[in-house]
Order: structure tokens, then sequence, then C-alpha cells
């Protein structure tokens, strides 16, 4: 997409209200009726170190960006109120990118719990909210969660349900598996003084 019309789909995202009424439902795992509902998580690892590093993967968007979106504009770490425009393109078909609105509603970054969500502005294919949340639980036991609730907004999402449905249950295990994989990386190297 010409990088005017890319700015025109931002600005309009910008001033765009959510397509849904429930913003901020996924904070406290408070999901409404009449939508579908997907929980995942898995196991990262033991201990700070892992939460710290996982959870930087996930505020800095490496949950999209290493399963094949790009982020407008570029990455930074997400903060509530930011619009950004997820941008997609099926490999291996010559289809445009597919553009996904988005707005963070909530961040949380404390010292058991890191991450964000999501909700859908007008533009997105589905109606709802996704979080990413690294937690270390009591144990110092570190897992990464996505939730999310969704409905179709956009006619081929509703058309095409049982395949949406699909498409979503398989990027939310790709977000498992690259986060999982980032949690595993050995910390940056710090020079030391000589």
């Amino acid at each position: 997409m010409p990088s005017t019309a890319l700015r025109r789909r931002y600005l309009a995202a910008c001033a765009a209200a959510p397509s849904y009424p429930e913003v901020g439902a996924t904070r406290n795992a408070a999901f409404p009726a009449g939508y579908g509902l997907l929980r995942r998580r898995v196991h990262l690892g033991h201990g700070p170190e892992v939460l710290e590093r996982a959870g930087e993967h996930v505020l800095h968007w490496g949950t999209q960006l290493d399963t094949g979106f790009a982020v407008h504009p570029p990455a930074r770490p997400a903060a509530p109120g930011d619009t950004v425009l997820l941008r997609l393109a099926p490999p291996g078909l010559r289809l445009p990118r597919l553009v996904i609105p988005c707005r963070v509603v909530w961040t949380v970054r404390d010292r058991r719990r890191i991450g964000f969500a999501y909700g859908t502005l007008p533009g997105h294919p589905e109606r709802g909210e996704e979080s990413f949340v690294v937690e270390m639980d009591a144990d110092g036991e570190v897992w990464f969660e996505v939730a999310a609730f969704s409905r179709p907004a956009a006619w081929y999402a509703r058309l095409g349900r049982p395949v949406t449905l699909l498409l979503q249950h398989l990027a939310i295990e790709r977000y498992l598996r690259v986060v999982a994989r980032a949690a595993r990386r050995p910390p940056a190297r710090r020079p030391t003084a000589p």
C-alpha cells in the first residue's frame, strides 16, 4: 500500500472509536456474552528473567512481528491509546495487504505481569479484543496467555466464519510459539568495563 494511502488509513483509524462497546473486558477476563471466546496459554520457564525477557518481547509487538505482521507506525512499546495498523499479506498470494486497524486499550507492567490488549476499530474484519500477557505465578513459573473475544464485522468474515475461526486459532498457536521461543533466547550480552 503506498505510504499516502497508508497514512490516510492510519489517520482515519486514529479518529475512530472502537467497534465494540466492551472496551477493556480482557483486563480481568470478564468476557462479554455474544462473542466467540478463545483463551490459550503456554508455559515459558521459571523466574523473573524469563518474565522480563518474554514481557519485553510482547510489549514491543514481537508477537505480531514474528508471525508475519507489519506494525504501522513502526513498532514501539505498546501504550494505552496507541492506534496501529497491522498489515498482513498471505504468503504466495498476489493480494493487497490486509490492513487491520487496532487500538491498545490497556497495558500492564508490574513484578508479576507484563502485557497489553488491543481492540478492533472500524475496518477490522472482526469486532472485539485480544490480550497478550506474560505472567509469573506464586511458584515462579512463567506463562504466556492470549485471550480474545470476537465476532465477525466484515461480510467476508461472516461468510467464511468457520475459516475465520480456524485462522484465528492458528494465529494464536503461532503467537504462543514465537513468545516461547523469545523466552528461551539468552539475554543480550552487556559490554564489560575494561
